[in-house]
């Protein structure tokens, strides 16, 4: 069964963008090509439950097992050597992709406590979209009393646009709630 987000995008959402940007070809139009959504393990050094607890939390959320990402050099002022483990990582694509992404949309990020919407510059000039989530809790899959820690997550949106507007009007469709442009910023 294809996702209600995936259907959307079909039946929509190219349309809307095919519209707006005028391609030549169907496939100009822009798409969600993956979702990566990265957790960092700080405290692995001096827990080292901590990992398998990012790592739980992370499969519950995606519903994919996270690959564990190793330290590339060894940093003295953090006490890291090359070959630690310091986080871990999911790829999202296809179905569970358009699952995570409509999950975040709709249920996760209303959630969030003082919610005003994300910000609308954190795009890399090529169209892909990152983001941080401060604490894993927003999930409805996460037990509040069975984490030890509050951990963060980034989460990158990797399009197939070619400019960050493009990019930003696919996700504003998709349902990403931007944040209004901030009017009056003299602070009268």
């Amino acid at each position: 069964m294809a996702s209600r987000l995936k259907e959307k995008y079909i039946s929509d959402i190219v349309p809307a963008l095919n519209e707006r940007y005028k391609y030549k070809s169907p496939m100009q139009v822009p798409k969600l090509e993956k979702v990566v959504l990265n957790i960092g393990v700080g405290d692995v050094r001096d827990n080292p439950k901590a990992m398998d607890s990012a790592v739980n939390d992370l499969t519950l959320i995606t519903g994919q097992k996270p690959i564990v990402t190793k330290a590339k050099k060894s940093v003295a002022a953090f006490k890291l050597r090359a070959g630690m483990n310091i986080g871990c990582k999911v790829t999202l694509r296809g179905d569970r992709m358009y699952d995570f992404v409509d999950k975040l949309f709709s249920i996760a990020l209303p959630r969030v406590r003082d919610f005003r919407g994300v910000p609308q510059d954190s795009f890399d000039g090529r169209g892909n979209f990152s983001m941080g989530v401060r604490e894993q809790l927003i999930f409805p899959e996460i037990d509040y009393d069975k984490i030890d820690r509050i951990r963060g997550m980034d989460i990158s949106f990797v399009t197939t646009a070619k400019t960050d507007e493009e990019s930003r009007e696919l996700l504003r469709l998709l349902g990403m709630p931007f944040a209004q442009a901030q009017l009056n910023q003299g602070g009268e």
